[in-house]
């Protein structure tokens, strides 16, 4: 009996194990109840909603924060879904959806497929979205997601389209409405196959990434696929997008010449020249895109192939046990120790290839103009001791501003028990509100990161902090910050938590607040209450 219809089983697999690891971190979860989503089809819908929202902000290459997707849920509930649901509600919804759902979470995802032809189970891994630390403005520090390619798969295979098929099909879609002068419509299409062109973009450079890390995780099939999907779409596209970009500016400059002045054209006219023109937008963009996939595409393969080289390199080199051949050696007969450079003198044959130091990551993030400013001053005093000292003082200088802003709250919420921003604004005098707000800058950082942590257990913070190592952190951290003014100040020993809670009372404004560049400006904020056990 001939079996060739169970060829790429596993393939197949991948695709249902999507969906089926889906819904089996969906189902029987109780958190749903909490905000009146009973039902598998509100359940589903909610999650396809939040899925094709990543998607958008991926192919947008725009920052997609879980502030973002909390707005977005909030939006599409209050517009259709009217579940009784508060804004903040509406984000920690969107919490449970990225990291309980689609990241399972933070633990790997894995399906097991049946391989017919090695007739054993295959783990198939399954990753829906990832994630990027970014910085909002410069400085505010956010995770950011963006859809996988498996994410993708899932998310266009619901449009039942074979992913070779989809630039050829809304090719000849957008070639027939353009033929029938549907200009509207043939808008959407262009779209479409621009969007199309960008994930193919940018699955090469998550291909890219993966062959960094580790060239032998992406395996030569993946190689071929990539390779020929990027030459259909080399071949393809250039020919086609070309023939229309001039068709198209024919079209524009025709009705152009028929009238200059717009206001003159027929309704119909007018539409289909502002039509056109985003048409012939696109098709710059959607070329644009094409010289970059050819660029990439050829990077693609010079990567790969020196990773290769540099793997076949690795294999030929003799590896040996550094306890046995080192350490026990040099146990056994210390003098060898002056034999030492022996050992040593291979490593220092050839350069090591930098690729990427781990280290850096770790490190703490600073601005380009600001690391130019301090190496530019560190080339200008050469007294490293007293530039260290001199650097210390501005950093503690620095933080001690956020901490007088803190004190100022604390010391306010200490004597009432609990206080809304608003009675603070009342009963604070006019000489401290420059302590509780130094610049608009601060008081907004400060503001942002007390609302994002709700509430601070001063025994849990000083536990965390026991258990973890870290280096000393130079910039602000709220947890830190409340945790020292507690330990600094004797009165605000037998303090437990601070929690802080928005009301639904009118926003607090502040008059002639300076923000970093010296000009006054009014600040509104959300009243807050600030409550300590």
């Amino acid at each position: 009996m001939e079996l060739d219809f169970l060829r790429n089983f596993t393939k197949r697999m991948k695709n249902i194990g999507s969906y089926g690891l889906l819904f089996k971190n969906s189902i029987l979860k109780g958190t749903w109840k909490q905000y009146g989503i009973d039902t598998i089809f509100e359940q589903t819908n909610f999650i396809f909603s939040v899925l094709l929202y990543i998607m958008e902000q991926s192919l947008k290459d725009e920052y997609c924060t879980m502030d973002d997707i909390g707005n977005f849920i909030d939006t599409i509930n209050v517009t259709w879904f009217k579940k009784s649901l508060s804004f903040d509600q509406c984000k920690e919804l969107g919490e449970f959806i990225v990291n309980v759902i689609l990241c399972d979470e933070g633990r790997a995802m894995y399906f097991q497929g049946f391989d017919y032809d090695e007739g054993v189970y295959k783990e198939i891994h399954i990753s829906f979205i990832g994630n990027k630390i970014v910085y909002i403005d410069g400085d505010v520090r956010r995770t950011s997601y963006y859809l996988t390619d498996d994410g993708y798969n899932l998310v266009l295979s619901t449009l039942e389209i074979e992913s070779n098929m989809k630039f050829t099909i809304q090719e000849m879609i957008f070639k027939l409405q353009m033929e029938k002068a549907s200009y509207d419509k043939a808008v959407d299409t262009i779209k479409q196959i621009f969007n199309l062109l960008r994930i193919q973009l940018q699955k090469m450079q998550e291909a890219m990434r993966r062959i960094r890390q580790n060239a032998l995780t992406f395996s030569v099939t993946e190689y071929g696929q990539i390779l020929e999907d990027n030459l259909s779409t080399i071949d393809e596209t250039k020919k086609k997008l070309g023939g229309y970009k001039e068709h198209v500016r024919k079209l524009v400059e025709g009705l152009e010449q028929q009238d200059i002045q717009i206001e003159k054209l027929g309704r119909a006219e007018a539409d289909n020249l502002k039509h056109l023109k985003i048409i012939e937008t696109y098709i710059n963009r959607a070329l644009d895109e094409y010289q970059k996939i050819l660029s990439t595409h050829f990077d693609l393969k010079s990567m790969y192939t020196k990773e290769l080289e540099a793997l076949s390199q690795m294999s030929l080199i003799k590896r040996f046990s550094i306890r046995n051949d080192l350490y026990d050696s040099i146990l056994q007969n210390p003098e060898n120790l002056d034999r030492l450079d022996i050992f040593l003198r291979p490593l220092f044959n050839r350069e090591v290839d930098k690729i990427y130091n781990i280290g850096k990551a770790f490190e703490y993030q600073r601005s380009i103009k600001l690391r130019e400013i301090e190496e530019g001053e560190i080339l200008e005093d050469f007294d490293e001791e007293a530039w260290l000292k001199e650097r210390q003082l501005k950093l503690e200088k620095g933080l001690r501003i956020y901490k007088d802003s803190l004190l100022c709250i604390l010391r306010y919420t200490y004597q009432y028990k609990s206080l809304s921003l608003q009675k603070l604004q009342e009963i604070l005098p006019e000489e401290e509100i420059p302590i509780l707000i130094p610049n608009l800058e601060i008081f907004r950082e400060i503001m942002v990161e007390l609302i994002k942590n709700r509430i601070f257990v001063f025994d849990d913070l000083r536990k965390e902090r026991e258990e973890h190592f870290t280096d000393k952190v130079d910039g602000f951290q709220i947890n830190l910050c409340l945790l020292e003014l507690i330990e600094e100040h004797k009165d605000f020993n037998g303090i437990q938590s601070l929690e802080v809670s928005r009301t639904g009372g009118e926003a607090v404004e502040f008059l002639n607040i300076t923000d970093e560049n010296g000009q006054r400006k009014k600040v509104r904020c959300s009243n807050l209450i600030f409550t300590i056990e």
